[in-house]
């Protein structure tokens, strides 16, 4: 049986590291071996409730459910959701315990200590529990201003004597010079940790990309372990909202006409931006993130996603002229769905002081709720019905709502029952759960009354269902690690460790 662990480092954010996890996850776990996937510190507003009422990054809580496991607090034990550019929220083993300063944070000796030593057990005791830990880094293991007090990177393999492979993105171009130069900025004993390239999202000739492999592994005596091919409509789970900057989902079918447009409103701080990955998956859907008034104003559907600093992002949001947008859109009877902090923008006042400085800010108006900032945040994964139809969600939220009229949105029995959550008024809804749309029962539901409002012959595809599809995508990357990467050699790092008499790049300091 296979034993140990692995970790996949990146050059860059967004190199791939998190899908390579969980694509290893998956093929290790469809090898009969039982494994979980750890991120010792991870900075995102992506995050989720696991079953044990954790709070973590959804990367991780993706990876789990590639790898066959429940999430829990131990895969991703410090996690910082940035409120701005110099602070964040830090939340540890899944509980919020304070804001950090960006400077303090990586500079304070002591409680960095603290933060290893918590990551550490997390570690090891995941290490106990199953054959194999994946754990993945974060953003370059070469940023040489910040590895003294590294406990992702680096500074975690060199604690527990793990491998590392490091990821290259070439798509983004210069993926030799970044993989190289990531290994010659390590000092000496870091070096020796690094075992193995990965290269990811390639498309083109690989005859033509082989010399350049061959010249690679001569140069730094380390081999290329694969080359992963570009995989299109790869949509997981995002850590980063850079992902979603491009428009995603259907173009169109031939039964369907026209696709029904989805405008997401791209806030400076969004959170949980995945919750519209499940219209993305839709036949027929395009979703878009953008900060363009004109875009809301001609999509079928505008979303107004969470965001990690709600007053200061519905500052943002009038600055842009977004909330005549939104006005004119509700006005008109035109759709809007709004999720967590979105649900508390379009609300008549906000009561803060938690995540801001500001007191009372007056809200968009377009939903009859009035939200109060509570110190303590809200966890939960709550479930009821929508629409007559079966629903469950995540909370994650520190604003509490109290619904001053309208109709209610989610509620405990099919059609009436006690109000859970939300609130609907004309073609406005909102709603603190998350994950709601990924119901797809419901989700057909809410697109057929979409189109409706819109004067779209829209249909929603009968058969589209979320989780098999991600699930699908767990078995693509699993088969791509398969196929396209050397996975004797992954097994052989992973059971014995780094490989032995690695040489040292005299650039290493």
């Amino acid at each position: 049986m296979t034993t140990g662990s692995l970790l996949v480092a990146g050059t860059t954010s967004d190199a791939g590291k998190s899908v390579l996890t969980a694509g290893i996850c998956r093929w290790l776990a469809r090898q009969g071996v039982r494994v979980a996937p750890f991120k010792a510190q991870n900075m995102s507003n992506n995050s989720m409730v696991a079953p044990d009422g954790a709070e973590i990054g959804r990367a991780q809580a993706m990876q789990a459910a590639a790898a066959g496991v429940p999430a829990e607090a131990a895969m991703n034990p410090v996690l910082l959701k940035p409120g701005s550019d110099l602070t964040s929220q830090l939340v540890v083993l899944g509980r919020a315990v304070g804001t950090a300063d960006a400077a303090r944070y990586w500079t304070d000796t002591q409680a960095r200590s603290r933060l290893l030593a918590t990551v550490l057990g997390a570690y090891d005791d995941l290490r106990a529990r199953f054959d194999v830990v994946v754990c993945e880094g974060a953003g370059s293991p070469a940023e040489i201003n910040l590895r003294e007090h590294d406990i992702v990177n680096l500074g975690l393999a060199r604690a527990r004597g793990l491998p590392v492979v490091v990821v290259g993105d070439i798509d983004r171009g210069g993926v030799f010079a970044a993989l190289y130069g990531t290994l010659a900025l390590l000092d000496r004993d870091d070096q020796r940790h690094v075992s193995g390239f990965v290269i990811n999202k390639f498309r083109g000739s690989l005859d033509l990309l082989t010399p350049g492999l061959r010249q690679l592994s001569e140069l730094t005596g380390r081999p290329v372990l694969g080359v992963l091919p570009y995989l299109a409509r790869t949509w997981l789970d995002a850590e980063d909202a850079v992902a979603a900057d491009d428009g995603y989902g259907d173009q169109g079918r031939a039964d369907a006409g026209p696709a029904l447009r989805v405008a997401v409103i791209r806030l400076p701080h969004v959170s949980n931006f995945t919750d519209v990955d499940a219209l993305a998956l839709e036949p027929g859907v395009t979703v878009r993130f953008t900060a363009s008034p004109a875009d809301v104003a001609d999509a079928d559907l505008a979303v107004v996603p969470g965001t990690k600093t709600t007053v200061s992002d519905l500052a943002w949001l009038r600055r842009r002229g977004l909330d005549v947008a939104l006005a004119d859109r509700a006005a008109a009877g035109r759709p809007i769905l709004a999720i967590c902090g979105g649900y508390q923008m379009l609300g008549t006042v906000i009561h803060d002081g938690v995540e801001s400085e500001a007191d009372v800010v007056a809200g968009l108006g377009l939903l009859p709720v009035v939200t109060r900032f509570a110190p303590g945040k809200t966890l939960g994964r709550p479930a009821g019905y929508a629409a007559g139809f079966p629903v469950t969600g995540y909370e994650i939220h520190h604003g509490l709502v109290a619904v001053r009229g309208g109709d209610p949105w989610l509620t405990s029995e099919p059609h009436g029952g006690a109000a859970l959550d939300g609130c609907a008024a004309g073609a406005v809804r909102g709603t603190l759960w998350h994950g709601l749309l990924e119901n797809d029962a419901f989700r057909r539901a809410y697109l057929h009354e979409v189109a409706g409002l819109a004067g779209r012959d829209f249909v929603p595809a009968p058969d589209t269902c979320f989780e098999a599809a991600r699930q699908a995508q767990f078995d693509a990357l699993a088969d791509a690690v398969g196929e396209h990467l050397d996975t004797a050699a992954l097994l052989g790092l992973i059971e014995h460790g780094p490989a032995p008499g690695l040489p040292v790049l005299r650039a290493g300091r």
